[in-house]
This record gives structure tokens, C-alpha cells and sequence, in this order.
């Protein structure tokens, strides 16, 4: 059992997987300090100086804490917005490159050459008998 764990976790797979965890964590700290940091502070000088995060309602001894609930929307909302665009890109550079190994057409080789001249040789042949 202890091999067949470690050749699963050191497949290529997995280990790219670790990777994209780490720096999507990374990824979700940065959109969160613009959220918490910059964005939500705007929003609450254009609501008249409120701060969403402070945002309650008490109901008996819980508290609805609706302004968090609105902060972690907002921060959602540009995250996926944000991997959008990276996806956007990266699918717009993928295709370009594809783009061009479509265009490039190789050279034909010399042997290509040759039994393309054959064949229209015997084309020429074929057409001069059928004429006759």
C-alpha cells in the first residue's frame, strides 16, 4: 500500500496540483487584502462612510453578520472574474500558437517533388493516348 501511495503522490499530476493549491491560496490573499483593504472601503465612502464588514443584525443572542456575507460575495465575484481573464488569456496565446504551426507548412521533401513530377508525367501520357 505504501508504494502504491507514493507513486501516486509522486506523479507528475499530483505534484502540479500541489502547486496550483499553494498559489491559489496565495492568489485568494491578494484578492482578499484588495477586497478588505481597497475595494470594500470605496464602496463604503460611496454608501456615506459604512463600513459593510461592521454590518449586523441581532437576533436574540446570534448576530447576522450580513456585511461579512456581502465582503466574501464581492470577493468571490473578482476572484472568479480574475481567474476569467487569465483563462481568457492563456486560451488566446494557446490558440495563436496552434494558429501558427497551422500555417507553417513544410517544404515538400525531394521525394515529394519527384513523384509529383511522375504523376503529372503520366497525366501528360494518359491525356496524349486518350487523345489519339
Amino acid at each position: 500500500m505504501w508504494n502504491e501511495f507514493k507513486k501516486f503522490a509522486l506523479k507528475g499530476n499530483v505534484m502540479d496540483l500541489a502547486v496550483g493549491v499553494v498559489i491559489g491560496g496565495a492568489f485568494g490573499k491578494i484578492v482578499s487584502s484588495l477586497v478588505n483593504d481597497v475595494i470594500m472601503p470605496l464602496i463604503g465612502i460611496l454608501l456615506g462612510g459604512i463600513d459593510l464588514t461592521d454590518l449586523a443584525y441581532p437576533v436574540g443572542k446570534a448576530t447576522l453578520k450580513y456585511g461579512a456575507f456581502i465582503q466574501t460575495i464581492v470577493d468571490f465575484f473578482i476572484i472568479a472574474f480574475s481567474i476569467f481573464l487569465f483563462i481568457k488569456l492563456f486560451n488566446k496565446l494557446t490558440f495563436k500558437k496552434e494558429a501558427e504551426r497551422k500555417e507553417e507548412v513544410p517544404a515538400p521533401t525531394k521525394e515529394e517533388v519527384l513523384l509529383t513530377e511522375i504523376r503529372d508525367l503520366l497525366k501528360q501520357q494518359n491525356a496524349s493516348i486518350d487523345n489519339a
